[in-house]
């Protein structure tokens, strides 16, 4: 097993993290430092050790309820960020985005494993979303967008959807292409007022208010290492 791959799957670095920490003379092999990329090593017999600030930093993830008119970037010239409105985690990045008009569950990590798993396409990772339009929500509209509709020349994966009331339903997707559910509502001729995320895989909303947060609880972190 390559020495990257056996750090990603151990949930000590993600690939990223590990190919710089080889490169900075961070990672030591049966005692030994190494700096070339892809050797090879048998994780039954094999030492592999993280030295240095990369290893001992706290992997920290949290889940806040990002407000609506809050960005998820760190560019301040788009509106209040969202390290302005929780700057207590001003060390930690946004994992994935939420646009600016849109509210609900944002993830805060600096934990490169979770990050990658919860934002890598090889996942495909369920957000659920909860929106509320102005017109009556319609099987046929929902059905579409099941489907999956061609935004930019490609189609959407199939999603589901559900209708929660006369003006609401839920659309849980497994992808993320930019202002995605804003344009699938359009096309179907919806017209969303607000639009939550209530759900990243197991990780939900409950019991948190907007401008609120909470730290994942451990068996939440072991849940979304698993799908490094």
């Amino acid at each position: 097993m390559r020495i990257q791959k056996y750090l990603s799957q151990e949930g000590i670095l993600s690939r990223r993290e590990a190919e710089k920490a080889i490169r900075d003379g961070k990672v030591m092999l049966n005692g030994k430092i190494i700096r070339e990329m892809g050797v090879q090593i048998d994780p039954a017999k094999d030492k592999v050790e993280v030295v240095g600030t990369e290893k001992s930093e706290e992997k920290i993830t949290v889940v806040v309820y990002k407000p609506r008119g809050v960005v998820s970037s760190t560019n301040s010239a788009e509106g209040k960020t969202v390290h302005e409105a929780f700057p207590q985690f001003k060390n930690l990045n946004a994992v994935g985005r939420l646009d600016k008009e849109s509210e609900g569950l944002l993830l805060l990590s600096n934990d490169g494993v979770i990050t990658a798993a919860v934002t890598s396409e090889k996942h495909l990772i369920e957000k659920e979303y909860e929106v509320t339009v102005r017109e009556d929500v319609m099987p046929a509209q929902l059905k579409r967008m099941e489907e999956g509709i061609v935004l930019d020349g490609e189609k959407t994966l199939p999603a589901k959807a559900k209708k929660l009331d006369k003006h609401l339903f839920s659309l849980i997707l497994t992808e993320g292409r930019t202002h995605q559910i804003r344009r699938m509502a359009d096309a179907v001729h919806l017209t969303i007022e607000r639009l939550v995320r209530v759900r990243i895989g197991a990780i939900t909303l409950k019991g948190l208010n907007a401008g609120k947060s909470r730290m994942l609880t451990a068996k939440e972190v072991a849940t979304l290492k698993k799908l490094r």
